[in-house]
């Protein structure tokens, strides 16, 4: 079915915790795998062994092996340009914070972005302190090129889009032609549901945009450790700053506060390093057993398809995918448009299927932990449930 073997093995204690449970939710969060539960004892012990001397291995070692795994996932010439903080929200907070002074922002979106973004941007918008273009996200195909279209008339600081919408499924290809469009606007690329899930390739993107993602979702290393791609030059002194902003700035005045030149210009202050050590080893061992995004990929998509071919007899009906089988433009979840989604849900949920719903959207998701076994059970169960 795919190059990827049978990896429940490695995730024995997440899958042993509920045997019953057949977790369908691997847009959302994933079982982690073993050797990440190493890895938060072995954050325990850098902190035992070395005390305040932790953050220099934390700073260093830790945090470089980290962004070589991740600049390596997305094909970044230099490594030094991934930035880590907490989560997402954070990382926005500072772009904002860079952006001219004096007036709102001018930003160009789109309809269906993540919570992060979309509800801080919308009560900004309540106080006059933002003034957001929407572009409608569905149909997907129309999407980036109506936001081209947006971005070459001119006007906007900031342009913020999904890599894969987290509503739909529906995979944006194609960046160059809004990175050209967008002129003199930042643009940031929310990657989340396209990182570690499906091949990405930022080389020829990486001197104009920013990406973010993290490690909740498809990285499989918990909550705590997003990380932001910057592009060298653009907004080179976030108001929003930590004093980490400040190691490796150049020496000499810089003209009052003082800045990393590289990525470290968005660093925070103060945080829990343990989502670190977890993060470098489940990419690590993702990388010793063959999970590549293009495998993990390949991998989900045929899952989707032996849960599609299944369908007859659940009740769900192919026809209610958002994003269609037919669409080769996608993420490794699946989303039904459902009127009685949350119906759905809970008796998913009853019977010890684990999926989660976005309005009247019922969303399946495919990891790498997954089987076709698991797939035909899944199915069992559905048709059980009428």
């Amino acid at each position: 079915m795919s190059a990827l073997p049978d990896l429940r093995p490695h995730f024995s204690r997440f899958l042993s915790a509920d045997p019953r449970r057949l977790h369908f939710a691997a847009h959302s969060h994933h079982p982690w795998p073993d050797a990440t539960r190493e890895a938060q004892v072995e954050a325990w012990d850098t902190a035992a062994r070395l005390m305040d001397d932790k953050w220099g291995e934390i700073l260093g070692a830790v945090l470089r092996d980290c962004q070589a795994e991740v600049a390596a996932r997305l094909s970044l010439p230099d490594p030094a340009t991934i930035v880590f903080a907490p989560n997402t929200h954070e990382f926005l907070l500072r772009i904002l914070s860079a952006l001219p002074a004096g007036r709102p922002p001018r930003v160009l979106s789109t309809d269906a972005e993540f919570h992060s973004f979309s509800r801080q941007m919308a009560r900004l918008e309540e106080e006059g302190l933002a003034q957001v273009t929407r572009i409608p996200a569905e149909p997907g195909p129309d999407c980036l090129p109506r936001m081209a279209e947006a971005a070459r008339r001119g006007g906007f600081d900031l342009i913020w889009v999904s890599e894969v919408f987290f509503s739909s499924g529906y995979a944006n290809e194609g960046f160059d032609e809004l990175a050209e469009a967008a002129g003199e606007a930042v643009l940031v690329v929310d990657g989340y549901h396209g990182f570690m899930a499906r091949p990405v390739d930022w080389s020829r993107l990486a001197s104009r945009a920013f990406y973010l993602a993290g490690g909740y979702k498809y990285a499989m290393a918990g909550e705590g450790c997003c990380f932001l791609h910057c592009p060298p030059g653009w907004l080179p002194r976030p108001r929003n700053t930590g004093w980490y902003a400040a190691f490796g700035a150049l020496s000499g005045p810089q003209g009052g506060v003082a800045y990393s030149a590289d990525g470290w210009r968005f660093m925070g202050a103060t945080f829990d390093p343990t989502a670190l050590f977890r993060l470098r080893a489940a990419l690590r061992w993702a990388g010793r057993v063959g999970a590549t995004p293009e495998t993990i990929h390949a991998h989900a998509v045929a899952l989707q398809e032996r849960f599609v071919a299944g369908l007859a007899g659940t009740g769900l009906d192919p026809a209610r995918l958002v994003v269609p089988l037919s669409e080769p433009r996608r993420g490794n979840f699946l989303a039904f448009a459902l009127p009685d989604a949350g119906s759905w849900q809970a008796r998913l949920a009853a019977a010890g299927i684990v999926t989660d719903r976005r309005g009247e959207r019922l969303r399946f998701g495919f990891g790498m932990y997954h089987t076709a076994a698991e797939v035909d059970a899944l199915l069992e169960r559905l048709r059980g449930l009428r």
